[in-house]
């Protein structure tokens, strides 16, 4: 009966050091606006919580940072830094041409082969940013945080210490079209 006794309380203490650890790391700016903005539904031109394109979406996100961007994908791959696709971090915006004719679409690359965006078929999710249709469609990414803007928005903090974990987490779910 004591062996129960002490097996229960130990496995209690490590259930509640467990848990506390999450609330160790505070969640990156970015991700807590991107993960707030899941689920919204698809509207053309939107650019509100009613409904987002997805030139809406990138530019509602980061006004929700104090960062102004352009109002369409073209105009938005034309701000900021270029970036070549192997440097790709959290935050920069990934660009595709999705019409056959020039730049259509836009995404806020998250890491970890991940991109949230705006889909017309699916509202605002998270993407596979290696998914074929992606891979086939990728045309150019600009960087347009600073590096104090980047270790401000898109990098988590630990509380305890003030360290940047540069963590960002995201559920996948991978798209295999796009209009």
């Amino acid at each position: 009966m004591i062996l129960v006794r002490r097996a229960a309380v130990m496995l209690l203490g490590l259930t509640l050091f467990f848990a506390s650890i999450g609330s160790v790391l505070a969640d990156a700016p970015l991700n807590e606006t991107i993960d707030d903005l899941l689920g919204t539904k698809y509207k053309y031109g939107g650019t509100t919580e009613k409904g987002f394109d997805c030139s809406g979406f990138t530019g509602y996100v980061f006004a929700k940072l104090g960062v102004k961007l352009p109002r369409t994908s073209r105009s938005q791959a034309t701000i900021g830094t270029k970036v070549d696709k192997k440097d790709l971090i959290k935050g920069d915006l990934v660009f595709f041409n999705t019409n056959g004719k020039n730049i259509s679409h836009v995404g806020i690359y998250l890491g970890d082969g991940k991109m949230a965006h705006s889909s017309s078929k699916h509202g605002t999710t998270i993407a596979n940013f290696n998914d074929k249709y992606y891979v086939n469609r990728y045309v150019t990414a600009r960087r347009v945080l600073s590096e104090d803007q980047f270790t401000k928005f898109a990098t988590e903090i630990d509380k305890t210490s003030g360290a940047s974990t540069e963590t960002i987490t995201h559920t996948e779910e991978s798209e295999s079209e796009e209009e």
